[in-house]
């Protein structure tokens, strides 16, 4: 907060600072949208996500490169990349459960078949 829109301005990378300085208002509105139930919010936590990891991989490569140990530190990139890869494993089972509530819990499932 101290660095404002400046905070990652020891990135080369300007897309990377921008991205970042702006997960202010996407982490909440992933977090509001699935709060809401909304599939949005699915799509949009993967997104946002898969663009955190590779920002931080990338922003973070030079001093990885240099000191690969870095990696296992258990503050980084390792939880990054960890919570990353669930976020992406987790996110199409989510969305087919989501997929079949909704189903079922607006009616538009065919009702079962009685067979006598």
């Amino acid at each position: 907060m101290r660095g404002g829109i400046h905070a990652y301005s020891f990135l080369p990378q300007v897309w990377i600072q921008v991205f970042f300085v702006s997960l202010v208002v996407l982490d909440p509105l992933v977090v509001a949208l699935g709060v809401f139930v909304r599939r949005e919010g699915v799509w949009l936590g993967a997104g946002v996500m898969a663009a955190d990891v590779a920002a931080n991989w990338i922003g973070n490569w030079p001093s990885l490169h240099g000191d690969a140990a870095r990696l296992l530190r258990p503050v980084g990139l390792l939880p990054i990349t960890l919570f990353g890869v669930f976020v992406l494993v987790t996110a199409l089972p989510l969305l087919g459960a989501m997929k079949a509530d909704i189903s079922t819990t607006n009616g538009s499932a065919a009702p079962p078949t009685r067979q006598t």
